[in-house]
C-alpha cells in the first residue's frame, strides 16, 4: 500500500481504518483489525467519543501492536477528564500514541499545552485538531496558523467539498498533514455499475471515490469506517491506486450526481 507524510518522521498508509460507529457493531472486530493489517492499512482513527472503539482497538491490536498507528484523540472540556482519557489510552495501545488530535477543537488552548509536554516526554508522536463542521473551519484554521499542531482531519468526499476553499490550501503551505473523516459520504455512497468504472481503473464504487479523494493535492489519507473485515478490504484497495487525473476526478463527481 501507498504511504505519505503525514508529519515530520511519520508516513502513514494512505488507507486506514476509521473507528466511529463500526468496531462497537462489529459482530469481530479483531477480524477487522487483522483484515486491515494484512492489506498493509496500519493506521487506525478511534476516540473517546467513539464509545467502545478505543478498548476494543486496543484488544484487537494485541501482539501486532507494534505495526499499527494508531491516531485517537482527546474529547471534553475539561483538562483534567482529558488527562484521564489519555491516561486510559496508553493503557489500551502500550504506552504511547502515535497521533493525538483535539477532537472537535473542544478546549483546544487548554489540551494543546499539557499534550505538548506529553509530546516532549515521547509518549505521543504528533499532534493534531479535528473538526467535521463548515462552520468552524475558520477556527481550524486558526489553530493550524499556530504552531502547536502537525495535521488536522476534516471530512472531504464529491458532496462535501469546503476543505478545498482555505483548509487543503492552508495545509499545503504549512506542509501539514490531512486525514479525511467521511472520505465515503457517512451512508449515502449509493451505488453506480460496473461498467461504467472500468475507464476508472476501479473494482467498485467505493474504491473510485476513496481514490478520488487521495487524489485532491495535499490529502494524506483517508480513514473509511467499516465493521466489515471485507469491506476494509475492498477499501485498502484504493491504496495501491496510481491516482486519477483532473478529467477522471470530473467523472467520479459526476457519477456522484447520478448515483
Amino acid at each position: 500500500m501507498n504511504e505519505r507524510r503525514l508529519a515530520p518522521g511519520l508516513s502513514v498508509p494512505v488507507i486506514g481504518l476509521g473507528t466511529w460507529q463500526a468496531l462497537a457493531a462489529s459482530p469481530d472486530p479483531g477480524a477487522v483489525v487483522t483484515a486491515m493489517l494484512d492489506a498493509g492499512g496500519r493506521l487506525f482513527d478511534s476516540s473517546p467519543m467513539y464509545g467502545r472503539a478505543e478498548p476494543l482497538l486496543g484488544a484487537a491490536l494485541r501482539e501486532r501492536r507494534s505495526e499499527a498507528i494508531v491516531a485517537t484523540k482527546i474529547w471534553t472540556d475539561s483538562a483534567q477528564e482529558g488527562r484521564q482519557q489519555f491516561a486510559r489510552q496508553l493503557e489500551f495501545y502500550g504506552g504511547r500514541v502515535e497521533v493525538e488530535q483535539v477532537h472537535n477543537l473542544v478546549a483546544w488552548p487548554d489540551h494543546l499545552r499539557w499534550l505538548a509536554d506529553e509530546r516532549e516526554a515521547g509518549r505521543i508522536g504528533v499532534l493534531g485538531a479535528t473538526h467535521y463542521s463548515p462552520g468552524a473551519f475558520d477556527e481550524l484554521a486558526e489553530v493550524m496558523r499556530s504552531g502547536l499542531i502537525e495535521m488536522v482531519q476534516v471530512p472531504y468526499n464529491p458532496a462535501e467539498r469546503e476543505i478545498e476553499r482555505e483548509i487543503l490550501p492552508l495545509a499545503l503551505e504549512l506542509e501539514l498533514g490531512v486525514l479525511v473523516m467521511r472520505p465515503l459520504g457517512s451512508g449515502r455512497l449509493g451505488a453506480v455499475p460496473a461498467d461504467q468504472l472500468r475507464d476508472l481503473g476501479v473494482e467498485s464504487w467505493a474504491e473510485a471515490v476513496l481514490v478520488w479523494a487521495l487524489s485532491a493535492p495535499g490529502i494524506t489519507a483517508v480513514i473509511p469506517a467499516t465493521g466489515d473485515p471485507q469491506h476494509a478490504l475492498a477499501n485498502a484497495r484504493a491504496g495501491s491506486h496510481p491516482g486519477f487525473g483532473d478529467e477522471q476526478r470530473r467523472r467520479v463527481e459526476e457519477l456522484w450526481q447520478r448515483r
